[in-house]
């Protein structure tokens, strides 16, 4: 997780980002990441792959993984997990960006989310 931290942060100061933007681009990607790893169940040293490109308003991610098949648009969140902690990831993504797309092939997920600059 601490590399896709990494890139998110290079990006965003090769991209200029406001400290804000930069702020809501690593909160998004290390949220993304996390649910991943303990949800999504992708074998021991599948890869995840994160594509980050600026746009005129906004930057798109891109986010593969070979986890089980999850549709972030179609899941319900129920609120947190007191008992674990945590459980509030999916909201906090959505508070700070869209759900552009999602697919699966060949046995990966593929998501979109678009992060407004403004």
């Amino acid at each position: 997780m601490s590399r896709a931290l990494i890139l998110a942060r290079g990006f965003a100061g090769q991209a200029g980002l406001e400290a804000t933007a930069a702020d809501h681009l690593a909160v998004v990607v290390e949220e993304w990441i996390a649910n991943v790893v303990e949800h999504g169940g992708p074998q021991d040293g599948a890869r995840i792959v994160l594509r980050l490109r600026l746009e005129a308003v906004m930057v798109r991610l891109e986010v593969s993984d070979a986890g089980v098949a999850f549709d972030p648009s179609t899941a319900a969140f129920d609120g947190p997990n007191h008992h674990r902690g945590g459980g509030a990831g999916l909201a906090l993504i959505a508070s700070l960006a869209r759900i552009a797309g999602y697919d699966r092939r060949a046995g990966r997920n593929r998501l979109v989310l678009e992060l407004p600059l403004a």
